[in-house]
């Protein structure tokens, strides 16, 4: 089975994001916005990644598929993630989810046929998938759901 090691995406300061580097922790996806109701889980992501740094890698999805609340580029988005909230998990390049330009790791993750979890729709920003040390997805949290909730942390303890 293929796992998101398999994948490699933009980062947003120009560099890649590697997901075969992140093997021997889980890692948490997430889309994200900066003008999101739920842009506040920035907070809480930027926590659990602090927290479970030694066992968890949170990677970020600028995206703007979603109400057009993600509207800035590389430069604003990175200020605002930086100056608001002090984020430090990597974060990829702008992408599209929904189709025809789905990234490919969105196309993976939402795909029962190539991740082997389950099908989804991503239903709008914050939609959270984790994946296991292997790369494997094991279970998909919705928006509303906050980065700190007991479902996610029963995951990390």
């Amino acid at each position: 089975m293929n796992t998101i090691h398999q994948f490699r995406a933009k980062g947003l300061d120009g560099g890649e994001i590697d997901f075969a580097a992140f093997a021997g922790k889980k890692i948490l996806v997430v889309n994200v916005a900066s003008e999101c109701g739920y842009t506040p889980q920035y907070q809480q992501l930027q926590e659990l990644y602090t927290q479970f740094s030694d066992r968890l890698v949170v990677v970020g999805f600028p995206c703007n598929d979603f109400g057009g609340q993600e509207p800035g580029d590389a430069k604003e988005i990175r200020e605002f993630c930086t100056s608001r909230y002090g984020v430090t998990f990597p974060l990829a390049e702008k992408i599209h989810i929904k189709p025809p330009h789905t990234h490919p790791v969105y196309r993976w993750l939402t795909t029962a046929a190539e991740n082997g979890h389950s099908d989804s729709t991503v239903s709008w920003n914050f939609q959270k998938y984790l994946l296991d040390e292997n790369g494997r997805l094991i279970a998909v949290f919705p928006p509303a759901c906050e980065p700190l909730d007991p479902s996610i942390l029963a995951y990390l303890s």
